[in-house]
């Protein structure tokens, strides 16, 4: 009797001992992705120790320094627009992103090897210190410029924290002198929505050059001021916008749509993240003939409108394919005021056109050469050289025709030949619009 109960006992500790280890075995292959990630850590783990205990130079081996080299090459090789940002470059972008910086409001370029100012910002700390058009930046701190100094030095040394100051040495050709400025840094707005004016007569045109978290509003506030001064089309000038925020992307699309019809949508990696944007301004949708020009430099955010007025027959797009970059960047935040900027979905038009790898491509095709595209970007910027002699005294070069705009003008004169109703007078500072959207999206 005993021995027949110690073999039922012995049974049942046995069962006891089989379940609770095949339940550790369902629960480790329930983790497998979690075993697999601690393994794989493990390993990078371990050659970075073999790295900083045995590498004979011990300066570039300290742990952080690997540990920031190795998350570079882990991200940064997933695909282009993948990025690991330490906190210098992720402190750019978001300036890049808000369209606000710190720095002294001036515009320069390169000449000659020399730098030159084309004009300081109206109403910024570098025009009320007195600085000209034309003047030389020659020394920033004290670190003179010479031919080995970058554009990008420059403009990281006249950057800083607002309420800091710089030190500026200009010379003053027309003087022909020295001039030592002391000027303190301000937050300066980055205007995207540039050049707005009527041309032929009756047709408004404005260039937008970035999407940044302004750039909706500046846009709404330019076609206004257009508007009222009569205009019956509009051309919106897209070329070499390498993109921005989606959201502001949306933003200068939606006065264009009824409220409720979608934009653009983003799909990310399984069904579920599919995300939809749709137009929710009130009031009735601008109705004017509208023409958008285009090159290989129009990218990403500036594709999504493009391609959302292409798709709905709002607009003809004329000039060249654009570049082709329709995938979503989204932002993470990470310790020490570095940041991740990971690809995470792509963009679709509103038919289901991926714009990624293919571009929009232009119903008027008009091709630029390099040449031509890069005078025309330097004729853009040089607005204030009204006179051809005096610019081709200063560039070398006299302005050239651009092509593809008149290929608009000449769609346009089309149109309006073809359709005699009055182009509406609507306000767009009546539209209502969209809430501020709380997510952060990068379509550069």
């Amino acid at each position: 009797m005993f021995k027949r109960i110690l073999i039922v006992a012995l049974g049942v500790v046995l069962g006891i001992v089989l379940s609770l280890a095949g339940s550790r075995l369902v629960l480790a292959w329930s983790f497998f992705p979690r075993r697999d990630l601690e393994r794989s850590s493990g390993y990078v783990k371990e050659v970075l120790q073999i790295v900083n205990e045995n590498y004979f130079d011990a300066k570039p081996v300290a742990y952080d320094a690997l540990a920031r080299s190795a998350i570079h090459g882990m991200v940064d090789t997933l695909d282009p627009h993948s990025e690991y940002l330490e906190s210098k470059d992720n402190e750019a972008l978001e300036e890049d992103l808000n369209g606000e910086f710190g720095g002294i409001g001036v515009e320069v370029e390169v000449r000659s090897d020399r730098f030159i100012v084309i004009s300081p910002i109206a109403g910024s700390p570098s025009a009320r210190a007195g600085m000209m058009r034309g003047d030389e930046i020659v020394s920033i701190d004290q670190k003179v410029l010479d031919r080995s100094s970058s554009m990008d030095q420059v403009v990281d040394l006249l950057h800083g924290k607002p309420h800091t100051h710089v030190k500026v040495g200009l010379f003053r050709p027309s003087a022909r002198k020295h001039i030592d400025l002391d000027i303190e840094r301000e937050v300066i707005k980055v205007e995207s929505v540039k050049g707005a004016r009527v041309i032929d007569s009756s047709v408004g045109y404005v260039q937008v050059t970035e999407f940044s978290e302004h750039t909706g509003e500046q846009f709404d506030d330019a076609v206004d001021q257009l508007l009222k001064k009569g205009i019956t089309s509009l051309v919106i000038d897209l070329r070499d916008n390498p993109g921005g925020l989606l959201d502001a992307a949306v933003d200068v699309a939606e006065p264009f749509f009824r409220k409720g019809e979608l934009i653009v949508y983003t799909q990310g990696r399984k069904p579920e993240d599919k995300e939809e944007f749709k137009a929710e301004a009130e009031g009735d949708p601008l109705t004017l003939p509208v023409a958008i020009l285009i090159n290989s430099g129009t990218a990403s955010a500036a594709e999504i409108v493009t391609g959302a007025l292409k798709d709905t027959h709002r607009a003809v797009i004329v000039g060249e394919r654009s570049f082709g970059k329709g995938s979503v960047q989204s932002i993470f935040k990470l310790k020490d005021g570095e940041g991740l900027r990971l690809t995470t979905a792509h963009y679709y038009t509103p038919s289901g056109y991926t714009i990624h790898g293919h571009g929009i491509t232009p119903q008027v095709e008009v091709v630029m050469t390099v040449g031509e595209d890069e005078k025309l970007r330097r004729q853009a910027d040089r607005s204030d050289v009204a006179d051809p002699a005096d610019f081709k005294a200063q560039f070398g070069w006299e302005p050239i025709e651009d092509r593809q705009l008149e290929a608009a003008l000449d769609v346009l004169r089309a149109v309006r030949l073809l359709d005699r109703t009055p182009a509406s007078a609507l306000s767009l500072s009546r539209l209502s619009r969209r809430p501020a959207a709380s997510r952060v999206a990068k379509a550069r």
